[in-house]
């Protein structure tokens, strides 16, 4: 594994990703990202789900699939077929991590799991995501992010307190089980450098909720407590909401710490607030919290936005609007930093797409390609790993690739 490359950190890294829909392919596409060599292995007739979602289909093709396939390799190989599975025996193991995102028990009921593909390969990392992980009594479920976001508590606090629990918009768990798949694997590729083994890595969705969700175990753990949904504040922390103004836009404002919110208040021409005994502390807005952000609205709803924000700025307040697409592709911030880039697609043309991230100063990672067509790279993959010509064309006479 070469440690400085032009083509990213993980330049010369081998990845063979076996999964579908978000959460395996998502780790997949942040260790590409990086430069690692991911050789994803689709079913030959239909490929990943992700190649058909979406709410869109623009010249027929999903927006989807540029994404979570970018900077990836498609093999078409049958993995249900005995010589399908060979195929992908002789990829493993010459490979440096595997991922994959079956339900637990799949691999072994085909004769790879990792104690049998450790044998030709003691120095494999393999990421396994799953819904409830690779043990325990709920390990065998079916796992989809909705669930496993429900049981990591994420649901409950989500949406408005009279209210139904709201989803995120997106499929949160997923991305997050993927990204610490991805995490894992870097520290499992770590302790290998010392010991020579590699290991498994158990990512589950519900875990990987769980791990963000600050202190709302130990705070029921110590007072009882149950974190309930509180809509667009936290509780007891203010102010830090959304707030109208005159021209129609919400505006974010922050200003939760005693001098900011002094400032505020100054900017507000109501330097008093900051001395009034119901706002003067954090505990003290905290407690009346709704009567404080009523003030602050009355004050920012006479406010056309666009004056509004250079004042907030300017006093060193924490402000913005709340974006959305079209708001990210004109923003300076955005193109200052490339935080979106253009990529070059052979049906769509030019495409923008989030870039990799985070940010490495010396050996950044990059879009090299968007998601590939299905089977793009299985002849040349097949190739390197010693099938000649007549072989792979009766692998694909017979339906295997």
């Amino acid at each position: 594994m070469t440690q400085e490359n032009s083509g990213g950190p993980l330049a010369g890294l081998r990845v063979i990703e076996m999964g579908s829909l978000i959460a395996g392919p998502f780790c997949g596409q942040v260790l590409g990202d990086f430069g690692a060599e991911v050789i994803k292995l689709e079913d030959p007739k239909v490929g990943d789900p992700m190649r058909q979602w979406g709410r869109s289909k623009p010249k027929g093709l999903s927006p989807w699939w540029p994404v979570i396939g970018r900077n990836k390799k498609s093999v078409t190989v049958d993995l249900r077929t005995e010589e399908g599975r060979d195929i992908a025996r002789a990829l493993i193991a010459k490979a440096d991590v595997v991922v994959e995102n079956f339900r637990p028990g799949t691999l072994e009921k085909w004769g790879m799991g990792y104690e049998a593909l450790a044998k030709t390969n003691p120095g494999l990392v393999m990421a396994r995501v799953s819904g409830f992980g690779q043990t325990g009594p709920y390990s065998k479920r079916a796992g989809y992010a909705l669930v496993g976001e429900a049981m990591g508590g994420l649901r409950h606090i989500t949406g408005e307190p009279d209210r139904n629990p709201a989803r995120a918009g997106i499929s949160i768990g997923d991305s997050l089980s993927g990204l610490n798949a991805a995490l894992g694997v870097m520290m499992a590729l770590h302790a290998r450098q010392r010991t020579g083994q590699g290991q498994v890595v158990d990512a589950a969705i519900y875990e990987s909720v769980l791990t963000v969700m600050e202190n709302l175990i130990t705070e029921y753990d110590l007072t009882g407590y149950v974190r309930e949904r509180s809509g667009a504040v936290l509780p007891g922390i203010a102010p830090s909401n959304v707030y109208p103004t005159k021209s129609g836009e919400l505006v974010l404002i922050g200003a939760n710490q005693d001098t900011l919110f002094k400032r505020l208040c100054d900017l507000m021409g109501r330097p008093d607030l900051a001395e009034d005994v119901r706002y003067r502390d954090h505990a003290a807005r905290g407690a009346h919290q709704a009567e404080l952000d009523a003030r602050i609205a009355a004050w920012t709803a006479d406010q056309d936005i666009e004056d509004l924000l250079p004042k907030l700025e300017a006093a060193g307040l924490a402000t913005g609007r709340i974006y959305r697409a079209p708001d990210m592709l004109k923003d300076p911030q955005f193109a200052a930093r490339q935080s979106i880039v253009s990529v070059a697609h052979p049906v769509f043309g030019a495409i923008k797409m989030q870039n990799a991230f985070p940010r490495l100063t010396r050996t950044p990672g990059g879009v090299r390609w968007p998601g590939p067509t299905l089977g793009e790279h299985t002849d040349a993959v097949l190739a390197e790993a010693g099938l000649d010509v007549e072989a792979i064309a009766g692998l694909r006479s017979r339906g295997v690739i």
